[in-house]
């Protein structure tokens, strides 16, 4: 279980389509200690370069975290992913096969993702998909209360617990 921020993210993919049919995924990644979506990536085709893709452009702009908890998926087992994790020092933690509630609070956070943003819009393209996704993501961070964070938003929790852990680090 991790202690702190950035310990350790889940990642998986949710499927959808637009209004004209055409099948989309998303790549969802939420850090399992603040419930953050550091990145929801939308994509009509999304392998295992265009993790690493994502991931590396994150990686730019926020610490990343020890380790990854994956599926099976060929995405999560391919050698690009396996090169980049060796490389940036993130070991992939995979789920047993079969066993979505290994990583449960990322099939949670999909299904939240899926009843509050996929459900309720029809996306026209997938730039306007991800828009909307973003949008999303920015609001869940942002702006949307967890009652296992003591109802505050992730990004709250987050900046409380950066200010304790400072405010400790100077005792």
């Amino acid at each position: 279980m991790p202690t702190t921020l950035g310990q350790r993210w889940s990642m998986d993919f949710v499927h959808d389509q637009l209004s004209n049919g055409q099948a989309f995924r998303v790549l969802t990644v939420v850090d399992n200690w603040s419930r953050e979506s550091p990145l929801l990536e939308v994509g009509f085709r999304l392998t295992g370069a265009s993790v690493v893709e994502a991931l590396s452009r994150v990686g730019r702009v926020t610490r990343l975290p020890a380790c990854i908890t994956v599926d099976h998926g060929t995405e999560f087992t391919s050698r690009a992913l396996d090169a980049w994790a060796w490389e940036n020092h993130v070991q992939p933690d995979f789920t047993r096969p079969g066993k979505p509630t290994d990583n449960g609070l990322c099939e949670s956070f999909n299904g939240r993702f899926r009843d509050e943003c996929l459900n309720k819009h029809e996306f026209t393209s997938l730039d306007h998909t991800k828009q909307i996704i973003e949008a999303w993501r920015r609001d869940h961070n942002h702006q949307r209360p967890h009652g296992s964070l003591g109802k505050l938003t992730p990004s709250e929790y987050a900046m409380a617990h950066k200010v304790r852990s400072s405010e400790m680090t100077e005792l």
